[in-house]
C-alpha cells in the first residue's frame, strides 16, 4: 500500500504554510476575516464607557466619604497643633543665657554631648568660632561665650 497521498497531502500542507507566512509578513494581503461590524465595535465601546463611568463615580463617591471624615479628624489635629509650645518644633535653644555657665548649656553652645570627648569639644569650639569670629564681623560676646563653654568642657573633661 502506498502512502503517496498523503505525502500530496504534506505537500499541499507545507504551500498552504508558505502562503500564511507570507499573509503574516504582509497584513495588506491578509484575510479580512478578522474585521469587527460597527456594531460589535458600538458594544465594546459602549462597555468600556460605562466601565469608566462607573469608576470615576467610585473615586467621587470615595473622595466624598474622605472628606466627611477628615474634618473631624482636622479638628482635633489642630487643637493639638494649638496646645503644643511653639519651642517643640523649634531646633533653637529658646532663652538667654544663665548667670553661671553650666555643663548643660556649654554642652548646648557647642552642639556636642554633655559627655563628649576633648577632641570633639575642640572641633566643635573651632567650627563654631571661625563663624563668629569678631574679625569676620561676629559678635564679640557671642564669641566669649564661645570660649567660656569651651573652657567649661575642657576642664571637666578628663579624656
Amino acid at each position: 500500500m502506498s502512502f503517496d497521498f498523503l505525502r500530496g497531502n504534506d505537500m499541499a500542507n507545507a504551500g498552504l504554510a508558505s502562503v500564511d507566512e507570507t499573509m503574516m509578513r504582509y497584513p495588506e494581503y491578509s484575510s479580512k476575516t478578522n474585521v469587527r461590524s460597527d456594531a460589535e465595535i458600538d458594544r465594546r465601546l459602549g462597555r468600556t464607557l460605562i466601565a469608566v463611568g462607573l469608576g470615576v463615580a467610585a473615586a467621587g463617591f470615595a473622595g466624598r466619604y474622605a472628606f466627611q471624615l477628615w474634618k473631624p479628624f482636622g479638628q482635633v489635629i489642630s487643637e493639638t497643633v494649638k496646645k503644643m509650645p511653639t519651642s517643640t518644633f523649634s531646633s533653637y535653644y529658646k532663652g538667654g543665657f544663665e548667670q553661671k555657665m553650666s555643663r548643660r548649656e556649654a554642652s548646648l553652645i557647642l552642639g556636642v554631648s554633655p559627655t563628649a570627648t576633648k577632641v570633639k569639644v575642640r572641633e566643635a569650639h573651632r567650627r563654631i568660632v571661625v563663624l563668629n569670629h569678631p574679625d569676620k564681623g561676629g559678635s564679640p560676646y557671642l564669641t566669649a561665650k564661645i570660649n567660656e563653654a569651651k573652657d567649661l568642657l575642657d576642664k571637666e573633661t578628663r579624656r
